[in-house]
């Protein structure tokens, strides 16, 4: 069970015997095997609210990857799982710059940081006491001092900002789409309370455009290959119907939309694969993308693209062999060039790539990508040399 904080808790470690009880704590280790030894130091250092430093040293270090930065900063369990990656809410708060915004569900601040260093004027509010004053902690050592109340997402507060909501997420019970009932609020109740407001609320990458027939923007949105986040758009803010935003932690970003030309052909393999970025995949803009860098499809069924020329800054896979797949095939492919160590891409293909390798149990000296999909009802493999393309 996640530590829950009390306003009490909150109030030590934001004042000075708080900090300096944090600061020693958090030379501990704290792994699975020092954690006895750990909790008995906590209590002889800090005394009855060893509990609270320990679970601050820890959220601290959990969420120091998405919040660099943000070692001082004070999370809740849940606040610390759910909140955007640093690069993602500035990308957010761009698009909204200039605006007056009111977060609806500003958590411990780390979304509301982002939108006040961009908005004209910025509003945080939360039903949760204790976060709030975690905000108030958090903004203030960002040199941020947005107006923060104590409100319900779901009884409006503001008139004319837009508003900007991240529900939290129920279980899904292991599905892969998303539905508005597994968020508190619901999206069906956010969309109903603010309808005719610009409304703007962040959720799980799987939720389905017919789930959400407000939305007339659904943007998908990674970093660093990975997909974080669907966003939602109201009309008046949207520019797309779908988009897909890749951002890197170096700064760089691009962004692709439905508004671009999407004819490209399907032909027979070039001289490099390329697996689109996820967020370019689940947006639907595998063509759209492919139409821009002048790549065509291997079948139109498949995300992998195909080439003479990769897209810059992305890792592509330059083909050294093509044939029909079998195991048999691949496994004499790997012995013949003396590969050790294979990475193995699937798509279209009802094959598990752990298992696979499991099986074929490569012993050479040299590596290589495998590609494995198909092309129409033939199941076909590359041979290929994963390279960086120079941005």
């Amino acid at each position: 069970m996640p530590y829950a904080f009390s306003l009490d808790d909150v109030a030590f470690l934001r004042s000075e015997q708080g900090e300096r009880a944090t600061a020693a704590c958090d030379a501990l280790p704290l792994t699975d095997a020092s954690r006895l030894t750990d909790v008995a130091t906590a209590r002889r250092v800090v005394g009855e609210r060893y509990a609270a430093v320990l679970e601050t040293v820890m959220l601290r270090r959990k969420a120091e990857a998405r919040l660099p930065g943000a070692r001082g900063w004070l999370f809740t369990g849940d606040a610390a799982q759910q909140a955007s990656a640093a690069p993602v809410a500035a990308h957010r708060a761009r698009r909204l710059a200039g605006r007056d915004v009111h977060d609806v569900t500003c958590s411990v601040g780390a979304d509301l940081v982002a939108l006040a260093r961009t908005a004209r004027m910025c509003v945080g509010s939360d039903v949760d006491e204790v976060r709030l004053v975690m905000a108030r902690h958090n903004c203030a050592r960002e040199g941020i001092e947005p107006l923060l109340v104590r409100a319900d997402a779901l009884r409006p507060v503001t008139h004319d900002a837009v508003v900007v909501a991240d529900p939290a997420r129920r279980d899904s019970m292991g599905r892969r789409t998303w539905r508005p009932q597994d968020f508190v609020p619901s999206l069906d109740e956010l969309a109903r309370v603010y309808a005719g407001r610009d409304l703007v609320v962040k959720c799980a990458p799987g939720i389905s455009p017919a789930a959400v027939p407000w939305a007339a923007e659904i943007e998908l949105v990674s970093l660093d290959g990975q997909v974080r986040e669907a966003c939602l758009w109201s009309r008046d803010l949207a520019s797309a119907t779908r988009r897909a935003t890749v951002l890197r932690s170096d700064g760089t970003q691009w962004t692709v939309t439905d508004a671009e030309p999407d004819d490209v052909p399907v032909g027979e393999p070039g001289e490099w694969i390329v697996d689109p970025d996820g967020a370019v995949v689940r947006a639907g803009l595998v063509r759209h993308y492919a139409a821009r860098h002048g790549l065509w499809q291997l079948d139109e069924r498949i995300a992998y693209l195909t080439g003479d020329t990769p897209p810059p800054g992305v890792r592509a896979f330059r083909v050294r062999e093509f044939d029909g797949y079998s195991e048999k095939a691949l496994r004499a492919y790997l012995r013949r060039h003396d590969v050790g160590r294979v990475e193995i891409l699937v798509r279209g293909l009802d094959i598990d790539p752990n298992a696979l390798r499991r099986r074929l149990k490569p012993r050479g000296q040299g590596e290589a990508s495998v590609v494995l999909t198909r092309i129409g009802r033939r199941p076909v493999m590359f041979l290929c040399r994963p390279e960086r393309i120079p941005a």
